[in-house]
């Protein structure tokens, strides 16, 4: 078996949330294995160990770019230490110039986009040129480029941290943002059903197994169980079959057909998603629970 580090155990409550020893017990059953350690985790302790999924774990902003006939859009992630960087004209500047070169230019990576041209100078050489004056690191992340097949529409919350990019057919223009926004606020995984990942339904399925094992469900009513477990979680991660944000009493879908309109696609940027992020004191934090269990 694999040792155990405090690096792994870590890692493992960085990512769910859940009590320390609990991470480490979880990966002990794992064997070292992390992913199963989660899915341990999420049935042992449900949501709570699912909870960070939605903590932003660096700062930065997204640039967003919509053209004037709102056919062509980008979003353009940039990553800084501090918030307080993320605020800075020259860095906002910098994104929203980066998500015009997206749709514009269309380059094939960041290296590419990296090397496209704003008023003489190329986005890295803006990007190097912010880190001496500024004096702190910064790193361009990621972009999409979106070719509508109807209109876009956008919204951005706190503080360009979340940004959502709707494609829109039909329907009017207030439909449009109030659709945006509800990605932007609800962060579904996918459009409907069949665009979400079948390895994420099959964890969804072990998990809800285990946990009515545990709970002393009967065998035969396992399956059953687990099968009405997957298909509330399909509910609430696809934008089709959320209740919608101001007024819960209808889905998404149900709106879009009542207004004859139908969403194509959508894309939604939360900064700092999946990146680690540096724990304020992880030695402090292992001395006081290591003091807190001796007191019990």
């Amino acid at each position: 078996m694999a040792a155990i580090t405090a690096a792994m155990v870590k890692d493992l409550r960085q990512k769910t949330d859940a009590p320390m020893m609990e991470c480490k017990k979880a990966l002990v059953a794992a064997e070292g294995d992390f992913a199963k350690a989660e899915e341990i985790l999420r049935v042992k302790l449900g949501n709570k160990a699912n909870k960070a999924a939605a903590r932003v774990a660096a700062e930065g902003i997204v640039g967003v770019y919509v053209s004037d006939d709102r056919k062509l859009g980008a979003l353009f992630e940039v990553n800084s230490e501090t918030d307080f960087v993320a605020k800075n004209p020259d860095f906002v500047a910098m994104a929203e110039a980066g998500a015009r070169l997206v749709a514009e230019k269309n380059p094939a990576d960041i290296a590419a986009l990296s090397a496209l041209t704003v008023d003489g100078k190329s986005l890295e050489e803006i990007r190097t040129g912010l880190v001496g004056k500024i004096g702190e690191n910064m790193s361009f992340r990621r972009f999409i480029r979106v070719e509508a097949q109807g209109r876009l529409d956008t919204y951005v919350h706190g503080g360009a941290k979340i940004a959502a990019m709707v494609d829109m057919i039909g329907g009017d223009d207030e439909l449009a943002h109030d659709v945006a926004m509800h990605i932007a606020a609800s962060k579904p995984k996918a459009l409907d059903e069949n665009g979400v990942p079948a390895e994420l339904i099959e964890s969804e399925r072990r998990i809800a197994i285990e946990k009515a094992r545990e709970s002393g469900k009967p065998e035969n009513l396992v399956e059953r169980i687990a099968e009405g477990s997957v298909k509330k979680f399909l509910k609430e991660v696809t934008l089709l079959n959320q209740p919608f944000v101001k007024d819960d009493k209808i889905t998404v879908g149900q709106l879009l057909k009542s207004k004859g309109a139908t969403c194509a696609a959508f894309y939604l940027f939360v900064v700092g998603e999946g990146i680690e992020k540096k724990s304020d004191d992880f030695a402090a934090e292992v001395a006081a629970q290591v003091a807190a269990s001796k007191q019990a």
